[in-house]
Parts: structure tokens; C-alpha cells; sequence
């Protein structure tokens, strides 16, 4: 069975630390739950998308926040690629489930 691998590019417009000019900052959400600042590898969007597109991931949708208020800018560009067969499954563990005692 084919299995996928999921990652998320986020692209952010926000004011720089002196609130007076923009930046554009690019960051990527790994499958293995990493997150890393790429805006050095391109001042594009298509940049980045044509950069995961050459290792493989395949753009399946996009969003953008409107809850922003001014003039900052969220955009999410989600992905895949099928999972390489010699990568691991991760099990999902559950946080916070009581556990059972014996005799109780």
C-alpha cells in the first residue's frame, strides 16, 4: 500500500522588527514534526515550491488566513510524496490518557 509523507510551507509578510518596513519570511514543517527558517533559499514563494517540487513533494493545496488584521500576509502551501518504503512509521502516541492500575 502506497503510503504519503506530508509537509507545509508557510510563507509570512510581517513588519520587521522596527515596524518600518516589511519582510518576507519562509518556513518549512518537516513529516518528522522539524520546523526551519528557509527563507534563505529563495525570495519567492514559486522559488520554494519549485525547490521541494525537485526533491520530490507534490503541491496539494493552499491557504491563506484572513484573520489577519493590516497588512501581514499568512499563506500555507501543503504537500506530499509518497513515503519512501526503508522510512520507519512513527507511532502517534496519546497525551494525557489515564492508564489502568492493576487491581483497581
Amino acid at each position: 500500500m502506497l503510503r504519503w509523507e506530508y509537509a507545509l510551507l508557510v510563507r509570512r509578510r510581517q513588519p520587521t522588527a522596527s515596524d518600518l518596513s516589511w519582510e518576507v519570511v519562509f518556513s518549512w514543517y518537516g513529516p518528522d514534526g522539524s520546523m526551519a527558517d528557509v527563507t534563505a533559499y529563495g525570495d519567492t514563494a514559486l522559488a520554494h515550491l519549485n525547490r521541494a517540487g525537485d526533491q520530490g513533494w507534490e503541491l496539494v493545496g493552499m491557504s491563506e488566513d484572513p484573520s489577519l488584521a493590516g497588512h501581514n500576509e499568512l499563506h500555507r502551501y501543503h504537500l506530499k510524496r509518497p513515503k519512501s518504503a526503508d522510512t520507519p512509521r512513527q507511532r502517534i502516541r496519546a497525551v494525557g490518557r489515564p492508564t489502568r492500575r492493576a487491581g483497581g
